[in-house]
């Protein structure tokens, strides 16, 4: 089975770059057994760097769930996500991922991500993008906010 659906994510990733609409990445998201989406790197077309497959995909299927958590779903993915996807696979939930290609196969294809993950373990300020911390008097104001707040939606 999940053969099937490591397929369907390849022929949506393969169909993506023979239509001309975007990078070959496909990703579905699978809930009992059954197909709730497929999507495909919608990068270029929608000018949106974030627009990843997996990404597409989470957003489609929240939608269409009418929930922010894919907590019984898994996600096949034409390939291993990259750190951007893989941190928003953890926020929705997602209780498993397949993949077929792995980050070294889409290095091979120019799709190299390994400086985001030598990035990630650098000091922020030292990163190739400086992030700089500036600390003003009210900063933590949102986050007791929160904390204050009686009816909110914990994710």
């Amino acid at each position: 089975m999940h053969e099937h659906f490591l397929q369907l994510a390849i022929a949506q990733a393969d169909e993506n770059v023979r239509t001309g609409e975007g990078g070959p990445f496909g990703a579905v998201i699978v809930k009992n057994n059954q197909l709730i989406v497929s999507s495909s790197n919608q990068v270029t077309c929608l000018k949106d760097p974030t627009a990843h497959a997996e990404i597409m995909a989470i957003r489609q299927a929240c939608q269409l769930l009418n929930d922010f958590q894919l907590t019984d779903c898994i996600l096949y993915s034409s390939c291993e996500p990259c750190p951007m996807c893989l941190g928003a696979i953890y926020w929705a939930r997602l209780q498993r991922v397949y993949y077929a290609c792995s980050r070294q196969d889409a290095a091979a294809a120019n799709f190299d991500d390994s400086f985001i993950y030598q990035e990630i373990a650098i000091a922020p300020e030292q990163r190739h993008i400086s992030m700089l911390q500036n600390r003003v008097p009210n900063a933590t104001q949102p986050f007791q906010s929160w904390h204050e707040k009686i009816n909110k939606v914990l994710y």
